[in-house]
């Protein structure tokens, strides 16, 4: 799509790495003319976002606050100053404005020419007018890709073919949730007079975007109901061709661009593109080393590909030479999905209404509502029942909340004020710590390996130490050779030879693509995703074991079932797997059920817990409690950028147990003084942080939140974040949340039952 491609390069996205990935991609741009010789019309000009409403002024405040946390250089600007900026503007209605001015723009063909030449000065050959016709794999490698001019036998093979990404993935056998869609932009007459530094502008709520161009805009949106496109299976021989303009849908930003803009009352249309371009399940690039295969790569699904290009390719050429990107990039990994997401109907609806959501305001705790309800649990009838308010997470449909009857609320989301479900969910945190509560948490990604080399191969890839015996978990991590977190989860040692694997929902593909490279391959230990045949539910709260108690024979006393073990015991009339484990903080007991028992399990739990105040509880109530515990949750406050100790989890590193993954970088990590830990702060009263807020000692930026939230049983505002070692003697620190600054008292680790005696009860 690159000769179509409106050529805006915009570096503030919504995590740090993202940011980074575009800020490499501007440093290539800044240096890429000295380097090929070649002209590339790189516009440094920066870009101007308005905010048309009060809504949109609060999510740029917050996306500007992120941007001094990521190191990137943003102005807030007063409707007048922008109009300034960029003189066509009509303010009416105008909040206020962002000012980036490391942004701007490019040309796409000649950006992709210098590219060209300096790869080929470098030795790169390039062949065009080739097909390509099938992917020769051999022992999950690739060893040849065929084409209509002869075999090419090779040692890697990257897919980045862009449109044709997702044909040639299945020649290779990985399917890949990257969809087309129509996506239209109208060039004016030229009749336009205007300095050459003249900003790019974008109006989200009037849903468009501008580029100047050579005394005329470039102007194109993202409207509701685009088309999508073959499936995301375009044929081979659409090269260079492009659709009949669609007035219908230009006229849903056309027109709230001419408000706006009132100059462009007085311009004909020189041009309408109406072309396809790649959007992916959720939006993002897909990038890295495919689960499938040893040696293919995929870099495709980039929207906005001429923006990233720079960065995605020195990240690529990590991936490949070094084994990761250089920086921790799981908002882009091809693992993020599984073959649930790259089905041709589901691909195509999500993608465009991804596209479509470009725009739209990205409230806290927004959920997709197209291709809904593809994976579900036994208990989604009862708990829809129940109340439960579902959101999505890797395909399956899961509750994070509930509306209890009597208790006053919506389902209205809030940057800066309390959410709707506020009051719900200090319900269910209530009941989790004075009562107990239900939790499904059926959609937990869970592998079973077994095989009289199985108890090795485990050892050989986690940090922590394995049960010794059956009947016993542990919590543990699984470590790069670096020494970073690769992934977070508990071991349950059902058997002497069997183990079962427990992790989060959105990680199943990327954990089990993890530990399956690091197996031997000599056949002693098999790994199967066991995922759709053990629910999960979670009896969590100080009444838990009376509950369970009801319903069962078997000795679930502290005595016979302290913490960390695990039973299979009779419950409700039929075997369930029972452990003493979860992610609240509360004596608690995860059931793994046969998915048929599952309903009759959680119905039995309901009738026996009616005299013990039992509750139904969803994900957003989990989230306050692992907050309030100091539990980190992976992808956001650890990851491979981090490693066990400045995590606050060396006690789940055994450095004496013998080889593991990561041995040596954490023996040396171990013996030397860290730079950054991470920190607990807290402040007495709700303060609306989401994540990446920047922190401050004294003026000086410190850092950003990693996480943060409400805490509803000690009633305060909690996030987490990395900090210089040295700020571990102060006593407060700021968050900047929304413009305004707030003290916030550092705390220690875990806030709520630091010595884990609710727990361990």
């Amino acid at each position: 799509c690159t000769w179509h491609a409106a050529g805006l390069v915009g570096q503030l996205r919504s995590k740090r790495n993202l940011t980074r990935l575009m800020q490499n991609s501007v440093a290539v741009f800044d240096r890429l003319e000295s380097e090929s010789g070649l002209s590339i019309d790189w516009k440094k000009v920066g870009s101007l976002r308005l905010a048309s409403s009060k809504q949109r002024w609060r999510e740029i405040q917050r996306s500007m606050s992120q941007a001094k946390s990521f190191g990137v250089e943003c102005h807030a600007l007063s409707a007048g100053e922008a109009q300034q900026r960029f003189p066509y503007i009509n303010t009416e209605g105008v909040e206020g404005a962002a000012f980036i001015p490391g942004d701007g723009y490019i040309d796409p063909y000649a950006l992709t020419q210098a590219y060209a030449s300096v790869a080929k000065s470098s030795g790169v050959r390039i062949q065009q007018n080739i097909l390509v016709t099938d992917i020769i794999v051999r022992d999950k490698r690739v060893v040849a890709v065929k084409t209509d001019q002869g075999k090419v036998i090779c040692d890697i093979v990257v897919n980045c073919a862009g449109l044709w990404a997702r044909r040639v993935g299945e020649m290779a056998g990985v399917p890949l949730a990257s969809g087309i869609v129509e996506h239209q932009y109208f060039l004016t007459e030229k009749k336009l007079e205007f300095a050459s530094d003249l900003t790019t502008l974008r109006d989200p709520d009037n849903n468009f975007y501008l580029k100047p161009d050579t005394g005329a805009f470039a102007i194109g949106g993202w409207e509701d109901n685009s088309k999508g496109c073959w499936r995301g299976k375009p044929p081979f021989n659409f090269e260079r061709q492009l659709f009949t303009e669609n007035m219908q849908r230009l006229e849903r930003f056309a027109l709230p661009a001419s408000n706006r803009l009132p100059v462009l009352n007085d311009l004909g249309i020189q041009s309408v593109i109406n072309g396809p371009i790649p959007v992916s399940a959720d939006g993002e690039p897909i990038m890295g080393r495919a689960p499938q295969l040893h040696n293919f790569y995929v870099a495709c699904g980039f929207t906005a590909g001429i923006a990233a290009s720079g960065g995605a390719g020195l990240a690529m050429a990590n991936w490949i030479i070094e084994g990761d990107p250089g920086m921790d990039l799981w908002a882009f990994d091809i693992r993020r999905f599984g073959p649930a997401q790259a089905q041709s109907r589901f691909l195509e609806a999500r993608a465009i209404e991804t596209y479509a959501g470009y725009y739209k305001i990205h409230w806290p705790g927004h959920e997709a509502s197209s291709a809904r309800g593809l994976r579900r649990s036994p208990l989604y009838p009862a708990l829809s029942n129940a109340g439960g308010v579902f959101g999505s997470k890797f395909g399956w449909e899961r509750v994070n909340y509930f509306r209890h009857a009597g208790i006053e609320s919506s389902d209205t989301p809030s940057f800066e004020n309390k959410p709707g479900w506020f009051n719900q969910l200090a319900h269910e945190c209530s009941a989790i710590q004075n009562a107990v509560a239900l939790i499904d948490q059926s959609s937990f990604a869970k592998f079973e390996l077994k095989g009289p080399g199985a108890h090795s191969a485990l050892d050989k890839i986690i940090a922590n130490r394995l049960p010794e015996k059956a009947g016993k978990a542990v919590y543990t991590q699984m470590c790069n050779a670096k020494g970073g977190i690769e992934a977070d989860l508990t071991v349950i040692r059902a058997s002497d030879e069997k183990f079962i694997i427990v992790t989060g929902s959105g990680f199943a593909t990327r954990d089990f693509h993890w530990i399956e490279q690091h197996l031997s391959g000599n056949g002693s230990a098999q790994l199967n995703d066991i995922t759709a045949t053990l629910s999960t539910i979670n009896l969590c709260g100080p009444n838990a074991r009376d509950v369970l108690s009801v319903l069962t024979d078997d000795d679930v006393s502290n005595n016979n079932m302290p913490f960390l073990s695990a039973a299979v015991i009779e419950l409700a009339n039929t075997t369930v797997l029972a452990v003493r484990i979860g992610y609240v903080g509360e004596l608690g007991f995860e059931l793994y059920v046969q998915p048929e028992n599952a309903a009759h399990v959680y119905e039995s739990l309901c009738q026996a817990g009616a005299a013990f105040n039992i509750t139904n509880a969803g994900y957003y109530a989990i989230e306050s409690c692992r907050l309030e515990k100091g539990y980190a949750y992976w992808s956001s406050d650890i990851g491979p950028d981090t490693d066990p100790y400045e995590a606050g989890l060396g006690f789940c590193v055994a450095l004496d147990k013998g080889d593991f993954t990561g041995l040596q970088a954490l023996m040396a990590i171990s013996q030397h003084r860290r730079e950054k830990k991470r920190v607990t702060l807290y402040h007495p009263e709700f303060i609306p942080l989401h994540g990446g807020e920047p922190i401050y000692s004294q003026g000086m930026l410190q850092g950003y939140t990693t996480s943060a939230g409400y805490g509803h049983r000690l009633g305060c505002t909690i996030a987490y974040a990395y900090l210089p070692a040295e700020n571990n003697k102060r006593s407060a620190m700021e968050i900047e949340a929304f413009g305004k600054i707030h003290k916030f008292n550092l705390g220690p680790r875990c806030l709520y039952d630091p010595g884990n005696q609710r727990l361990k009860a």
